[in-house]
């Protein structure tokens, strides 16, 4: 049996997938078309939902160490609102380059044994029923890997979804636009604010000392492709458009073109292929939907493909991606286009957004709308098993300090580091739940501790992806429990 995963594009999301398939222990290549990091990169934020899976997973304090200080607010549509303890958001985005956060999740792809070769640019991919043949070409020549599936990981433009023809819908019309890095400006840079203007949107964000970026979205921009050069006149025209006149800026030591239409593949799957990240979701960064729409395909995928590869998947729960990530990557790409239908064209949406602007001021629409920008839930039905649903079925498991019937002390997170399922006894009695099922042991870990108030529950069923399969506050709940675990554990 080919027990081999070949992931295309090492990004967030073909980096993080990768980490995810050798914790399980599946052998995994990664092919990157690039031959080398850049020093630069467009993206600089780590939304809070990626920093909760990394502190799942054990290495938060990796990316803790690189980011600047964090980003305490959201925005819909460039409405903002502050975060606070009151909305329930308790973790803030930080920043930190994309580059450094790709380093990053290299370094830990390698120390799990991935094979990451860069420099490989895909030209061909063939499957059969029992596996997928991927021809890449690089500066040594022409090589094939053989993996019993392949997952496309390659951004917007992915050469798996092209070549393995995945359809998409659109969403929202394309915009396009520039980035660029400059040392300062030389006296004008009070003339220029960050907003929302006719023309499309400007920001100017301090990244240290001595580094600002400029950033503009244009919505009537012209397309131009990726691979031609931004030059500094085409930076200061692009401004100039917006708000009538150009910064007074030195040669940028960087600069990058961005804008794609904002798009959602008609299926995560074909076979043995499938899509993560941004080749099966794309939107515009400033919608905040990203990096974490991408961290979070890669870690519902990875546990489910590497239960699949190693003969142990449940019926169904490979299909189960799709079924659950789709519709994230719907919300992500329909809040995307409101957000865009809410800015242009402005002169015709400016009362409106002054009537938006009041509405945000309001406790309970800046509640819901932080909510609906962050959160994930997901619906688990077991139509099979009677009684009460928990409300913490299908949501995020929290980050709560727990105590063993020993004295010591953790928090829930910690368990879920190795990437394997947690069973949390909360009777603080250990054996007082069902005994697993044969074959789960191993892929579950169960932590008795005493009662916590802010779960109120007796047992809780985590997923590796950090979702709860189950929950209940009785015995009542044992054949529930019993239930999701052969489910989602086989």
């Amino acid at each position: 049996m080919n027990d081999h995963v070949v992931i295309v594009g090492a990004g967030p999301g073909g980096l993080m997938l990768a980490c995810e398939l050798a914790l399980a222990g599946v052998r995994t290549t990664v092919l990157d078309r690039r031959t080398g990091r850049s020093h630069e990169s467009g993206g600089a934020l780590l939304h809070a939902r990626c920093v909760e899976t990394l502190r799942q997973r054990g290495i938060a304090e990796r990316f803790g160490d690189a980011a600047t200080p964090r980003w305490n607010r959201t925005h819909f549509g460039l409405l903002y609102i502050e975060f606070d303890d009151e909305l329930g958001e308790t973790e803030y985005d930080w920043l930190i380059p994309q580059v450094r956060t790709e380093e990053l999740l290299e370094e830990r792809a390698l120390e799990l044994g991935v094979e990451v070769l860069h420099g490989q640019e895909v030209t061909g991919v063939a499957q059969d029923v029992d596996g997928v043949t991927v021809t890449a070409v690089s500066a040594e020549g022409e090589r094939t890997v053989r993996g019993a599936f392949l997952v496309g990981a390659d951004g917007v433009h992915s050469t798996v979804a092209r070549l393995c023809g995945f359809s998409y819908e659109d969403f929202a019309p394309a915009y396009y636009g520039v980035t660029a890095d400059v040392g300062d400006f030389a006296g004008n840079r009070d003339q220029f604010v960050n907003g929302l203007y006719p023309g499309g949107q400007l920001g100017i964000l301090p990244l240290q000392p001595g580094r600002i970026r400029i950033m503009t979205v244009e919505w009537e921009g012209r397309a131009v492709p990726a691979d031609v050069p931004v030059t500094r006149e085409e930076v200061l025209d692009s401004v100039r458009r917006l708000v009538g006149h150009a910064p007074d800026i030195a040669e940028p030591t960087w600069m990058e073109r961005n804008g794609h239409p904002t798009r959602l593949a008609r299926a995560y799957r074909d076979g043995r292929v499938l899509l993560v990240g941004d080749a099966a979701h794309s939107h515009p960064p400033s919608s905040g939907n990203g990096m974490v729409t991408t961290v979070h395909d890669a870690v519902n995928l990875g546990w489910k493909l590497a239960a699949e590869v190693q003969g142990r998947a449940p019926k169904g729960l490979l299909d189960s991606y799709h079924a659950e990530r789709h519709p994230v990557g719907r919300r992500a790409c329909v809040r995307a286009a409101a957000q865009i239908a809410i800015q242009h064209p402005l002169e015709r949406l400016g009362p409106l957004r002054e009537v938006l602007a009041g509405l945000v001021e309001m406790r309970e629409v800046q509640r819901y709308l932080v909510q609906y920008v962050t959160e994930v839930s997901y619906v688990f039905d077991y139509p099979d098993v009677p009684g009460e649903r928990h409300e913490l079925i299908g949501t995020r498991f929290p980050e709560v300090p727990v105590t063993r019937p020993d004295g010591a002390s953790l928090t829930t997170y910690e368990p879920l580091a190795g990437g394997r399922g947690l069973l949390l006894d909360l009777t603080g009695k250990p054996g007082a739940l069902p005994d697993l099922p044969a074959g789960v042991a191993d892929l579950v870990e169960v932590v008795t501790v005493e009662p916590v108030a802010a779960l109120d529950a007796r047992a809780v069923l985590v997923r590796p992806d950090g979702f709860v399969a189950w929950a209940d506050r009785g015995p009542d709940g044992d054949a529930g429990l019993l239930h999701a675990l052969r489910e989602w554990f086989g």
